[in-house]
């Protein structure tokens, strides 16, 4: 197995193991981002009924050792929310909506890398391909073969290019898309946080 993919990069040239390197760069932010995001997430419907009992019976020590349980970005918010307490509404809004921007920025880390692994290992395929291309034409004139069994044989090779572009950049472009989307569910769980938390401030200031 090893032998046959170090014969394909190598069949490839450069260009393939520049695509092989973006794919290995991909992959590290995936799995990095993946665990993050794990990390990072939890069922807000549990934390905010517990915590709603604590500020119930007002108890801001039960309510903060509660937030401090666990390190995910709804924790922090409601963290930052109840340290805060005594502030207006339109401040601690605004503090709210500081720490949303926050948590969604680290949320977002690392997939611009990924977007440019999915735009650029299909251009090197290209450039592979026609640089291949290039060479083929170029050596044709000094080849003891049919010219059409040249072809054959030099535009495959060539080919090898396009298809190691396109197989690291379609699954970049999925995972992408699977882990923009979920920047964009926590954004909003966030979101309803911060109304949750400015709702608490009303009915118990």
């Amino acid at each position: 197995m090893a032998e046959s993919i170090l014969s394909f990069l190598n069949l490839g040239g450069p260009v393939v193991w520049c695509i092989a390197g973006l794919s290995v760069i991909g992959l590290a932010v995936v799995l990095e981002r993946t665990f993050f995001f794990i990390k990072s997430w939890e069922n807000p419907e549990k934390v905010e009924q517990a915590l709603c009992e604590r500020l119930y019976e007002g108890d801001a020590e039960g309510a903060t050792s509660l937030l401090r349980e666990k390190d995910t970005s709804l924790r922090r918010l409601f963290l930052a929310g109840v340290n805060h307490w005594k502030t207006d509404g339109d401040s601690l809004k605004m503090l709210l909506d500081g720490q949303i921007r926050r948590e969604v920025f680290r949320w977002s880390k690392g997939l611009s890398i990924l977007s440019a692994v999915a735009r650029i290992a299909p251009l090197l395929g290209l450039l592979g391909t026609v640089l291949g291309m290039v060479d083929i034409f170029q050596s044709l004139p000094e080849t003891d073969q049919a010219p059409m069994v040249a072809l054959a044989g030099g535009i495959w090779k060539a080919l090898l290019t396009t298809v190691a572009g396109l197989a690291v950049a379609v699954p970049a472009v999925l995972c992408h898309s699977l882990l923009s989307s979920k920047v964009d569910d926590i954004e909003e769980t966030l979101s309803r946080g911060a109304d949750f938390i400015l709702r608490e401030k009303m009915m118990r200031p």
